[in-house]
Parts: structure tokens; C-alpha cells; sequence
């Protein structure tokens, strides 16, 4: 992540002005309203009000009015924001995006934005003002010789003269820490497979766990068989790349007060094995492993800003190669809670290596509640497109806690149903259960399919699948690549579990 210096002012906009210089000065105006230039009497000022009069500017949603200064401020811009009743965190949050790429793109040094002109009516304002900055700013160009994003934004002054330091600290805290957070697990995804190998991941979370309150335990493939982790073994069985489970502990809260389990599905490279994947796209496979990345994402938020409760992270990693050693369609394996599966398709592999990371989880942790995160399955975005992750559980309350944490966000989720009938589709002839459905509803048969490993815990299977990557970019989404999807959702799930 960029590193960019932000300095709050305890000033109005004039005096700002008189004591420092900048090369640009940003104002937001919501639909219709008047820009809000109190504390602000210079020529700019009516420089501003002049020039919105004369192009009937409206405010209206991506409006743009660019002025040069003739003060302190050399450049001066004016935000339209739309309608204020209608503004989200989420749209302040593309703003910030916006205003990043609007310097950056003109090689603006610094910048100053009045923070009084984007307030809106319900909510904060700051914190997702700096998400967007940080998360707009983002590129992935490690292995580019020529970088193809140059950064030249680098200082950032936020005027007001009424916020409290106690809530500008919590603002620019947390929100630098998730974008540095949600970086973090579009870093993971984007990076290729032969180098974001299980390995990786697990060295990664050993990293992220010499933090305070953090413990570390990484479980190799020749563990698997004693462990009883059958269905999670299948998978792993025919790739060179050795397996691994991915353990941390966090222990932020109460002693003895039951985790918070998070899962994450982690095919760093998946072919399809046996049930082999056409050729083309397949480079996308390394994405297969984003639920992880959204797993460790969370993780490092929590090492930074240390909330008061108790997690257990786990991933499990493997890559799905049809190697000599692979399974084949038609195997029976037994995973960790003793059901027997069919293998009938080796492609849907993640649903093999979950079933067994939540029965293990359930059974060592018994926590109070277990959230997965996949790249499950191609038919949620057949169903939800690219613009929401797909959502099936067991539980009422979960999901409404998650979908407060969705409006809070801006991370889109939609339930979709688990009726039982939706179980009697994954029955095997042979064995307990089958691991493809048997016909339609592909991504809810497969979340069927996880719920036979949760028991009466309640649980939560978000499919990433179409959220991951591929997303149209949105100001603060990238171009191409990982989104690092569900961090900032669940980070803020965790934080409303506190309050």
C-alpha cells in the first residue's frame, strides 16, 4: 500500500489558508444545496460561487469544477456529490477514490480536502473518505520492471476545525489499517500460483500472528490421514505442492468465551484435476484461492487494531492437479465428521477441502458461530452477475447481522435459500453424500453440501465466486484483479459483535 502523510487541522478554511500552501484545494456540494464555504472569505471563495453560478453547477453526482486559485491554494476543485439523503458510506468511499486519482492523474503533490463540505446527514464520513483514498490508490506492479501507476500524491491535509481528536485518531486508524488490510488479500490473489503456493499463505498468516494476542499452528498434507481430514486429503493428493491447514488464534476477548470461526477455502492453483477445466481462462485459477486472501485479509486488521474478542482463523491450502497420485471421479472418501462422499467430480474440489477445515473447526474450537468464504462456485454469477456475493446459512440471526454489516459497508450480499429439499439433491448412491448436485441450483446444492459439517452451530457460506475478481471498477475496485473482498465487511461484523 502507498504510504501518504495525513495531518489533521484544527482551523476554518481561511485561516488554514494563511498559514499553509497547497496544490489543491477540494470542496464537496451535494445536489441543489449551496457550496459550503463558511469560514472561507477569500477571492477564492467567490471565485467558487461565481463560477457554479455561471455553469449552473448543480452538484449532481460526478460533477466536476475545476478553478485555479489565487491564494495559498493553487488548484481549486469542487466535488459534485448528488443527493444527500442517498449518500452511503460507500459513496463516500468512491469519492475518496476519486479525489486520490483525480491529483494523481494531474501529478498533484498535495492535496486539501474541506471536510465539512462532504458530511452527510447519517454516518461518518472520515474513515470511508480513507478507505477510498488508500484503496483507490492501489496497483499491483511487483513484477513490472516499468511501474505502470506512478504515485505523486503524497500529502493529504483534512480541514476541520470541530472534529474531536479521539474520533479523527478511530477514523484514520481504522480505515488506513482495513485498506492496508483489504491490499493485503488483493496482493495474495494477484500474486501467480507458482509463487502464492500453500506455503506462502502459511508463512504469510506465521507473519501476521507475531502480532499481539496471536498464536500460529500450520498442519502438513502427511498430517492429514492421522487428523482424519479424508475429504481435504482426496484433494491435496495429487499436487507436489504440499498442503497445508493454516490455524491462528486470536484471543482478544473474555478468557473461555467462545471464537469466532473464519474459514477460507485456499486453491492456490486449481486445474479441475481429473474433471479437467478447458484450457481457456484457466490462468484465472489462480484466484481460487481469494476466500483464503479474505481470511487472512480480516486477520490482519484484527493484528492491527486488536478488537476485544476471541477468533479462530483457518485455511485450507492446496492446489488441484491431476497428477499421477489425483483421485478420480467415482472415489469415495470419508472426511473428518465420519460422512462418507462421492467424488463425482474432482472440479468441485472446495467444498472437499472446507467440509473438513469447519468439522475440525467446529470440533476443536466449538465456536459460537463458523463464516466460510469460497470462490465456490461459476453458477453465483450466473445467478448475482459480478455486483454480489452469494450468501446460504442456518441461521436467521447470522444473517442479519451480516446483512447490517453489508448496508454498513457496501459489500453487497443476497441470500439465497437452503430448504432441505436442496439437501435431498447431494444424497450419494454409493456414500452419505455426493459432491456435485443433480442438476440446477449449483451454487446452493454445493452450500447444502457445507452445511452437512457444521452441525447445530450457526454458520454463514459467502461465495466470492463472482466477487473476487472480474468486478467492474467502481473508484475504489481496481481496474483488473483481486478485490479483496468481505475484509471490510467482516471486520465490521466483528466489531458490531463487541458493541
Amino acid at each position: 500500500m502507498i504510504s501518504i502523510k495525513l495531518n489533521k487541522t484544527d482551523s476554518d478554511l481561511d485561516s488554514y489558508l494563511n498559514k499553509n500552501t497547497t496544490d489543491l484545494l477540494v470542496f464537496g456540494v451535494f445536489l441543489n444545496e449551496d457550496a459550503k464555504l463558511s469560514g472561507l472569505e477569500s477571492n477564492d471563495a467567490r471565485k467558487i460561487k461565481k463560477a457554479i453560478s455561471a455553469d449552473k453547477f448543480k452538484g449532481a453526482k460526478n460533477e466536476r469544477l475545476f478553478l485555479y486559485g489565487e491564494n495559498n491554494a493553487k488548484r481549486l476543485v469542487v466535488f459534485g456529490l448528488g443527493d444527500k439523503s442517498k449518500a452511503s458510506s460507500e459513496h463516500m468511499r468512491s469519492e475518496g477514490a476519486n479525489i486520490y486519482n483525480y491529483a494523481n492523474s494531474r501529478k498533484i503533490s498535495k492535496i486539501s480536502i474541506s471536510l465539512k463540505s462532504f458530511k452527510r446527514d447519517d454516518g461518518d464520513t472520515l474513515q470511508p473518505l480513507i478507505e477510498g483514498i488508500f484503496l483507490g490508490s492501489y496497483s499491483f506492479n511487483e513484477h513490472k520492471n516499468t511501474k505502470t501507476k506512478k504515485i505523486f500524491t503524497k500529502n493529504l491535509d483534512l480541514i476541520d476545525e470541530k472534529i474531536e481528536d479521539s474520533l479523527f485518531k478511530k477514523a484514520i486508524e481504522s480505515g488506513v489499517a482495513l485498506s492496508e488490510s483489504v491490499s493485503l488479500a488483493r496482493d495474495l490473489g494477484n500474486e501467480p500460483a507458482n509463487l502464492c503456493t500453500p506455503t506462502y499463505l502459511a508463512e504469510t498468516a506465521i507473519k501476521i500472528a507475531e502480532s499481539k494476542n496471536m498464536k500460529s499452528e500450520i498442519f502438513d498434507v502427511k498430517e492429514f490421514e492421522e487428523m482424519n481430514l479424508g475429504s481435504f486429503y482426496g484433494v491435496a493428493r495429487g499436487a507436489k505442492e504440499p498442503a497445508k491447514l493454516i490455524l491462528v488464534e486470536y484471543s482478544g476477548g473474555k478468557e473461555g468465551e467462545a471464537p469466532i470461526g473464519l474459514v477460507g477455502k485456499g486453491l492456490t492453483f486449481d486445474t479441475g484435476g481429473i474433471s479437467l477445466k478447458p484450457p481457456a481462462k484457466m490462468d484465472e485459477m489462480k484466484f481460487d484461492m481469494c476466500g483464503s486472501a479474505t481470511v487472512l485479509g480480516v486477520m490482519k486488521a484484527v493484528s492491527i487494531l486488536q478488537p476485544k474478542i476471541n477468533i479462530v482463523f483457518a485455511v485450507g491450502s492446496t492446489e488441484n492437479m491431476p497428477g499421477s497420485d489425483a483421485q478420480r471421479p467415482g472415489d469415495i472418501v470419508t472426511a473428518h465428521n465420519g460422512k462418507t462422499i462421492e467424488v463425482l467430480n474432482t472440479d468441485a474440489e472446495g467444498r472437499l477441502v472446507l467440509a473438513d477445515v469447519l468439522s475440525y473447526v467446529n470440533e476443536k474450537y466449538n465456536p459460537q458461530c463458523m463464516i466460510d468464504f469460497a470462490t465456490l462456485t461459476g453458477a453465483v454469477i450466473v445467478a448475482l452477475g459480478h455486483r454480489a456475493t452469494g450468501l446460504m446459512s442456518n441461521n436467521k440471526d447470522l444473517v442479519a447481522e451480516i446483512q447490517k454489516s453489508s448496508e454498513e459497508t457496501g459489500e453487497k450480499v443476497w441470500e439465497l435459500p437452503l430448504w432441505d429439499e436442496y439437501s435431498e439433491d447431494i444424497k450419494g448412491t454409493y456414500a452419505d453424500i455426493k459432491n456435485i448436485g443433480s442438476g440446477g441450483a449449483g451454487t446452493i446444492t454445493a452450500g447444502a453440501f457445507l452445511k452437512e459439517f457444521v452441525g447445530d452451530t450457526p454458520w454463514c457460506h459467502l461465495d466470492i465466486a463472482g466477487t473476487a475478481w472480474g468486478v467492474k471498477p467502481t473508484g475504489h475496485n481496481p481496474k483488473f484483479g483481486a478485490t479483496g473482498v468481505a475484509v471490510r465487511l467482516i471486520y465490521d461484523f466483528l466489531e458490531n459483535k463487541i458493541k
